[in-house]
């Protein structure tokens, strides 16, 4: 309890009075009382100015002197006050008047999280009505993109029916990349920059949207260095501030999640690492969710579509709060796609990890099921939604190097000429020893995640929840026939150290970890991965 006393002033008057506040040293404000009162004092209007002028912090008592001013000399005094005052939007009540904002100065956390999503049109068959929204956009000249296996099958013909119906023009490029490099982002760029297209359209899955996302960026930005978007620290980072072409994603697979969101990933080929492109601006203006096209995916092509879904409920559910992410940005357009976990992304990635619960074994199983197929592929969304917001960590930073660094691995279902381990599997493959790690942190989640998956969490402790999420995740990919571990897939732990050395360039996703990691730390999670069972 602090006691401040209040006598005369510079305005020639004087106040004796005695009134307790309690005084919060670390932030030096009096609590209880407004520290600028307006009041009139013998017909004279002047001001009570508080001003600290020593505290005793180990005792929380000190000494403040009360200063009564005239209204002149109060208003120069808040003029000097403005010009001084953080220009974090959290603590300021100025206007920003187009100055380059300060550092703030106060909060080294962030205060607030926004949600970004595409609008979503879910429906069987929804994709024929793809002409006449091009039409209504205006579209004079379409460009169309997708990869070699997707060019001749249905989702594409469907696509392309639509578009001659309704008289649109239109380009096709066909030679996305399974797992894009920055080589195959920079052909698809040359490609977009080649004619004046005015709306994008990608069909396929995660590579081919993404792809098309980078595309229409650097189409958008011709005078761009590539690596200007590029997430640092491989990239500069650089925020997207100029408009973009209008983009309808078509999605054939029901994992990226990539429909909803403003991220674009490549494998960025000097590093044999993924990195990506992230920013709100390039998420597609539509994404056009059709669950007939999931019925042409191969069984281990909807497992591992599957497991990216999974990761991406898991990892943003359990990953740090957006309220203890770092730095507070000092201009909302640096606020991060990848906020951390907050309440409207964990309604999205709970819902989603439901529907993995319940459909995902049955869809990977039956092709034909069309209720299970088409349910997961809306938890691609409701996930990518969830994601997208809250970004992802661990599993997902890990992953990088093991899909960057890939040997000789011939992933079973994928019609390509390179080796490939596909990318829901190089993010599931570490998740039983990446959310033992994580448990300590937040085992309320982990555990709610566990019996979400089937686990009986009734007589588990809570130093167990890492435990019994990891067993439960084990027994989930065993039913599911993946392959035991990093060593099936062509690593060793001689190959630890490169693996713990590409993951460090993801720090945008690895920083969002509610466990806070050292490179020994990735080592053992590696290592534990080598094998599953």
């Amino acid at each position: 309890m602090l006691r401040i006393s209040a006598s005369g002033a510079s305005s020639g008057h004087s106040m004796n009075c005695s009134f307790p506040h309690v005084f919060n040293a670390q932030t030096r404000t009096v609590e209880g009382a407004r520290p600028l009162h307006w009041f009139k004092h013998k017909e004279e209007e002047v001001v009570v100015v508080v001003i600290v002028v020593s505290e005793e912090e180990e005792e929380g008592e000190g000494d403040v002197e009360v200063i009564m001013a005239g209204r002149d000399r109060v208003v120069h005094l808040l003029r000097q006050l403005e010009r001084a005052a953080c220009r974090c939007p959290a603590h300021s009540n100025t206007f920003h008047h187009g100055v380059a904002a300060s550092p703030c100065t106060v909060r080294k956390t962030d205060y607030a999280f926004e949600m970004a999503s595409s609008n979503i049109r879910y429906g069987g068959g929804v994709s024929r009505e793809i002409g006449m929204d091009l039409q209504n956009l205006g579209a004079q000249n379409v460009c169309v993109m997708t990869d070699q296996n997707l060019s001749g099958l249905r989702p594409m013909e469907v696509v392309l029916e639509s578009l001659v119906k309704n008289k649109v023009q239109f380009k096709v490029y066909d030679s996305v990349r399974v797992e894009p490099t920055d080589s195959s982002f920079k052909d698809a760029i040359s490609f977009a920059k080649s004619d004046s297209f005015d709306v994008f359209v990608a069909v396929g899955g995660g590579s081919v949207i993404d792809t098309c996302k980078a595309a229409n960026l650097y189409a958008s930005h011709p005078e761009a260095d590539f690596l200007d978007f590029v997430n640092a620290p491989i990239g500069r980072g650089k925020p997207v501030t100029g408009a973009v072409k209008p983009l309808i994603a078509v999605p054939t697979t029901a994992g990226t999640g990539s429909e909803t969101t403003g991220v674009a990933i490549f494998d960025y080929e000097p590093l044999k690492a993924k990195t990506g492109i992230a920013s709100r601006a390039i998420r597609p203006t539509l994404g056009i969710v059709d669950p007939l096209h999931t019925l042409s995916m191969p069984e281990r092509v909807a497992a591992n579509s599957g497991f990216d879904v999974l990761c991406h409920a898991l990892e943003s559910y359990t990953a740090l709060p957006y309220d203890k992410r770092s730095p507070c940005p000092p201009n909302p357009i640096n606020r991060p796609a990848y906020q951390g976990s907050n309440p409207i992304s964990d309604v999205w990635s709970r819902h989603a990890l439901h529907v993995v619960a319940k459909f995902m074994k049955r869809a990977v199983r039956d092709p034909e099921d069309l209720e299970a197929r088409s349910s997961m592929h809306l938890a691609s969304v409701f996930a990518g939604i969830g994601f997208g917001n809250a970004g992802v960590h661990l599993c997902h930073g890990m992953s990088y190097p093991i899909a960057g660094n890939v040997k000789s691995h011939s992933a079973q279902g994928y019609s390509v000429d390179h080796p490939l381990v596909p990318h829901g599997l190089s993010v599931v493959l570490t998740s039983p020893a990446v959310f033992t790690f994580t448990a300590p942190m937040c085992p309320e989640r982990h555990l709610e995640a566990a019996e979400i998956l089937g686990a009986d969490i009734r007589q588990v402790k809570r130093e167990d929840a890492g435990v019994v999420l990891a067993d439960t995740l084990r027994h989930f990919l065993f039913e599911l026939q993946v392959e035991d571990g990093l060593e099936a897939v062509g690593y060793s732990r001689d190959d630890i150290p490169a693996l713990v050395k590409g993951t460090i360039p993801q720090e945008r996703v690895t920083k969002l970890s509610p466990r806070e990691h050292s490179e020994e730390d990735l080592s053992r999670l590696f290592e534990a991965s080598m094998k599953l069972y």
